[in-house]
């Protein structure tokens, strides 16, 4: 696939992300699709990313994805994103906080055939848990 195809997948994938509209998913993740840095509990392939999504939109009904600067080759994806919520569900068995967060990321994926088939990523989790008072103590 060409650059600009493997760039259209990535914006439908982020798309997905921001609407709620989980299965969109199907079209761009392979069924193989190996994640490096899987959320804990994270299946493979499209339905590990819709099980992920779907519990962080039930913890962040506002979760919302910003990508901040994008390259691309004929067969990668790599981006620097911001993502936001308002913690308004439970999460990791604590309940709602009413705070929002801010945090920054970056993510590389390996593409074939105009779907996802590897990913690295990375994001800043504790930093999400502090803005949300939700962060382990010393």
């Amino acid at each position: 696939m060409t650059r600009d195809a493997n760039i259209h997948a990535q914006e439908r994938f982020g798309a997905a992300v921001n609407s709620g509209k989980l299965e969109g998913f199907d079209d761009v993740v392979a069924a193989g699709c190996v994640d490096h840095d899987p959320a804990p509990g994270q299946g493979p392939g499209p339905q590990g990313f819709k099980d992920l999504f779907t519990g962080l939109r039930s913890s962040f009904p506002d979760l919302h994805l910003d990508v901040e600067h994008l390259t691309a080759t004929d067969g990668d994806v790599a981006f620097a994103y911001t993502i936001t919520g308002t913690h308004q569900g439970p999460l990791m068995g604590h309940p709602p906080t009413g705070k929002s967060f801010k945090i920054r990321g970056m993510q590389i994926g390996r593409f074939e055939d105009g779907k996802l088939v590897e990913r690295w990523g990375s994001s800043d989790q504790l930093g999400m848990l502090t803005q949300l008072g939700l962060s382990p103590q010393p």
